[in-house]
């Protein structure tokens, strides 16, 4: 065992490469070289790469549902357009780049904003080939046409008897400007064509409008029209709809082809000329449709006939056919792959090579709540993959470096269960349809290879042998069941899956089983249940038998255990109950050797690792926890869900513990422990460092140099101090006699070495110095050091240059909280703070007004006994005086005399 399995871990971060949901239904976009994904949920809009499934950039929208989405690129990045129920649309430019070490990808800030661009919801909307025009078309049948750059209406376009339902720009590239149309679908059944180079449909100052009458009506669709497409030169058009079939249209507007979906067509469009279908038909005008079926078609649009189909969703259609779920509502194609992107109604989205028309990546948009996970390694060496078990009889397989998702038809209810085998390469399950189902690698995907049949309700735990052989399934019929695997063969030839034998049943609880596991050995299984009980038992196998015998009862928990788990190298057992603690068992008197408090609601997960020295848990708190085991403590929590966290697992070289619950969101969780040592370490060297420079300073005089690493190191006591020391020492400034006659009042605290600090002073450290001197300046013992130094910035700082340097610090401080929740910085950034946070503290948060509030009582105060001073002055030289020359001078004259 290598070294870093026996050191203790101290911390975890957040990978950006966490699993969330990115899309929950609506409109969806993808940016021309296919790197970024533009994804909705409700009112917010998720920006994703394409490649790794990464977060780039979040838009939180208006607080009502986006309805609509287009890209324009007539800025660069590309800007996105959103159009928002409120009636509102607003453009949001991208990021040019991706951001570095983002668990949480930051906000976009929209630059250009339309309150009541429609009198009714936005459905669609649409950006010229030319990205100078925008179109939107709404619920109450307008269609108006913007200038993207301008942003104001050009066309207003009425007629329409429905809700607008398809919108195509179409630019014939070989005509240049001379033919600009609008095309246009309706729930009318009806296709109109509107001339954009018509000066009479243009919108005139004072928003009248002139002709809106459409350069064509075409009227052959019997349904709504989804799906409008001119191909590149303007001769052929096709439009689908819900009547089943697509239309092929030529420039006269003449109906010359019919395609047969046998489907309501939800999308179609044309791909370019030139593109190949499997290395075939790249002479041929091909188009695709979608639609309620859930696959893709494609079509030789002149001769009528369908080249290809693309498979849908795996394992939805097997389910139901008529289910709505399976139906495409958006496809969209990629030039930069060659594929076809369809989006469905499951929230899942496919992107199919044109190539080879399969799958060739998939991305799900929402997991629901996540029950259990499982780290697989398909190839025998590292964890590469990870199961999710979610509220779906579907599991989800996905790809850890790129994210890219492949979905386990079989079960018929949903997963309630996974284990893998002690080398990753067999994945099982357990089902609310009474079965267990084992999994193996088959080409880029998973195959299942057995099922277990025989439990009469669902089942809710499984575990299988480290060694191989046997496996266990614990079911809500109160029975355990073990399992032959002898038998099983791996071979990819044989398709179909094996039926498995059981060898032994045994009832062992009076309530639910929630949790199995089988020692390293694979000599005990332990089981914990809604009995509150943790239970013990003694394996027998062969290979041609089994059995089980209850050989203990770890009792404690006062409510149910959730979890139990084995240590792999102490007779041992962990279990973590809805009593909300964790407690160790000994396998030799099964007596309660170590409990752990800390979790403020059910402990739902608990492993063990470092080589058995430390725990993992996940409670329905939300939160993971990390335990020392020798002195109970918990030093690290994990905060990075919002609901219960059902799941955990650590991957097998322990480097990475992912964790999942019910806010369908998975994090993988990097060991830190390495790094934020090696940062604390750089801190205290930064720290000794900046301590020795301070005190050579200060043992050669070289005051200015003391006060300004004292201020950047944010030690007040020691500031003032040095202060005092240089006022105490400084020599009145010398003035020549003219001079002294003209100077004022502030020029008369002139100190030579305070100024030259003041003078070369950041915003921020101004900021800091005068936060100082605002405490200071609360003290009578204190303020005279405050008074002289606030007497230098007033003289050497204009009031434009002291406000300019809080309007940057307070600026600099809003912003670092408002993204202190949506990212985490890289190793690097992480490295170069802990250098700097010995020599620098945080930026003050303090206003000017605040400031002010704080320095005007008191120098009032100081000013008014400073006067009373001055007057008792006078008193006290009146009266020395007077004693000196005066009345009672002579009396005392005469008495000497």
């Amino acid at each position: 065992m290598n070294g870093s399995k026996r050191e203790l871990k101290t911390s975890f971060r957040a990978s950006p490469n966490s699993i969330r949901p990115l899309y929950t239904g609506g409109p969806v976009a993808l940016t021309r070289d296919g790197q970024w994904l533009i994804t909705t949920m409700g009112e917010e809009v998720l920006v994703t790469e394409v490649s790794s499934g990464r977060g780039v950039a979040r838009v939180k929208g208006d607080t009502t549902d986006i309805t609509a989405l287009a890209l324009s690129y007539h800025t660069s990045p590309p800007t996105l357009i959103t159009a928002h129920a409120s009636l509102s649309v607003r453009y949001y430019p991208l990021p040019a780049s991706l951001p570095e070490g983002t668990a949480k990808p930051p906000f976009l800030q929209y630059t250009k904003a339309f309150p009541r661009a429609a009198g009714a919801p936005i459905l669609l909307v649409a950006v010229s080939p030319d990205s100078t025009l925008l179109a939107t078309g709404s619920s109450d049948g307008i269609v108006k046409v913007w200038d993207m750059a301008g942003g104001y209406v050009t066309h207003l376009f009425r007629g329409h008897g429905g809700p607008v339902s398809a919108l195509h720009f179409s630019f014939p590239t070989n005509e240049g400007r001379q033919r600009m149309e609008l095309w246009t679908g309706s729930t009318d059944a009806r296709v109109r064509v509107f001339d954009l180079r018509d000066a009479s449909a243009r919108v005139v100052v004072g928003g009248q409008e002139g002709k809106t009458k459409a350069k064509a009506v075409l009227e052959s669709h019997v349904s709504v029209v989804r799906g409008i497409a001119v191909s590149e030169d303007g001769k052929y058009a096709v439009s689908g709809g819900r009547d089943k079939v697509v239309l092929v249209w030529d420039s006269k507007g003449k109906v010359i082809q019919t395609l047969l979906a046998n489907e309501q067509v939800e999308a179609c469009g044309l791909l370019p000329l030139g593109t190949a279908v499997e290395g075939e038909h790249a002479d041929r005008l091909l188009c695709y449709t979608a639609g309620e079926s859930g696959r893709v078609r494609i079509w030789d649009v002149l001769k009528g006939t369908e080249v290809a189909e693309m498979d849908g969703v795996a394992g939805v259609d097997e389910v139901d056919e008529d289910d709505e779920q399976q139906g495409v509502l958006q496809v969209m194609y990629d030039a930069s792959s060659a594929a076809l992107v369809s989006v469905h109604a499951d929230q899942n989205i496919l992107f199919h090579s044109l190539h080879s028309l399969e799958c060739a990546r998939q991305i799900v948009g929402f997991n629901d709540d996540i029950v259990d996970v499982a780290w697989l390694s398909p190839s025998g060496e590292e964890a590469s993959h990870v199961a999710l078990a979610t509220n779906s009889n579907l599991v989800r397989v996905y790809d850890v470096g790129s994210l890219n998702a492949r979905l386990l038809p079989g079960h018929r209810d949903m997963v309630l269960a996974l284990a893998r085998s002690a080398d990753g390469k067999l994945l099982v399950t357990g089902s609310k349809d009474r079965t267990a189902r084992l999994w193996a690698p088959r080409g880029n995907g998973w195959a299942c290879v057995a099922i277990a049949e025989g439990h009469a309700e669902a089942v809710g735990a499984v575990a299988v042998a480290n060694k191989g052989g046997f496996m266990f399934t614990a079911s809500q019929d109160r029975t355990i069941k073990m399992w032959d695997l002898s038998s099983l063969s791996l071979d990819e030839d044989v398709h179909e899956p094996v039926k498995l034998r059981s060898l032994a049943t045994l009832h062992i609880a009076d309530k639910d089983i929630n949790a199995l596991d089988i020692a390293p050995n694979d000599r005990f299984l332990v089981s914990g249940s809604q009995d509150k009980l943790v239970k013990v038992f003694e394996i027998e196998h062969s290979s041609s038998s089994g059995s089980v015998k209850h050989i203990g009862t770890c009792k404690g928990h006062r409510r149910g255990v959730w979890s139990v788990r084995f240590s792999r190298t102490d007779r041992i057992v962990a279990s973590g109950a809805a009593d909300r603690t964790i407690k160790l068992w000994s396998l030799d008197d099964f007596s309660c050797l170590k409990t752990f408090e800390g979790h403020t609601n059910s402990v739902l997960r608990v492993d063990f690792m470092t080589v058995g020295m430390q725990l993992v848990s996940a409670g329905g708190d939300g939160l993971v926890k990390l335990w020392n085991i020798r002195d109970e403590s918990c030093v690290a929590t994990l905060d990075g869900h919002e609901d219960k966290v059902w799941a955990l697992a650590i991957s097998p070289d322990e480097s990475t513990i992912l964790s999942a619950g019910a806010d369908s969101v998975a994090t993988f969780w990097d060991d830190s422990s390495a790094a934020e040592q090696a940062e604390a370490n750089e801190a205290l060297i930064a720290k000794v460092q900046a301590e020795q420079d301070f005190t050579n300073y200060v043992a050669v005089g070289d005051y200015r140099r003391a006060i300004k690493l004292a201020l950047a190191m944010g030690h007040p006591g020691r500031l003032l101090k040095l202060f005092r020391t240089v006022l105490t020492a400084a020599k009145p400034f010398a003035y020549s006699p003219e001079e002294e006659e003209e100077i004022d009042e502030i020029e008369r605290g002139r100190v030579a070495e305070i100024d030259a600090v003041i003078a070369g002073l950041s915003a921020l450290d101004l900021v800091r110095l005068l936060k100082c001197v605002r405490d200071w300046n609360a003290n009578a013992k204190t303020s005279g050091v405050a008074q002289a130094v606030l007497n230098a910035v007033v003289r050497l700082k204009s009031p434009d240059e002291i406000m300019g340097a809080f309007d940057r610090v307070n600026s600099k401080k809003e912003k670092e909280e408002e993204e202190e929740d949506q990212e985490e910085d890289d190793e690097e950034e992480k490295a170069k703070e802990a250098k700097e946070k010995a020599r620098k503290v945080v930026a003050p948060t303090i206003s000017m007004r605040e400031l002010l509030d704080g320095l005007l009582p008191y120098s009032e105060r100081h000013m008014t006994r400073v006067d009373r001073l001055v007057q008792e002055s006078y008193m006290l030289d009146y009266t020395i005086s007077e004693m000196d020359g005066g009345m009672f001078g002579a009396e005392v004259m005469e008495v000497d005399v």
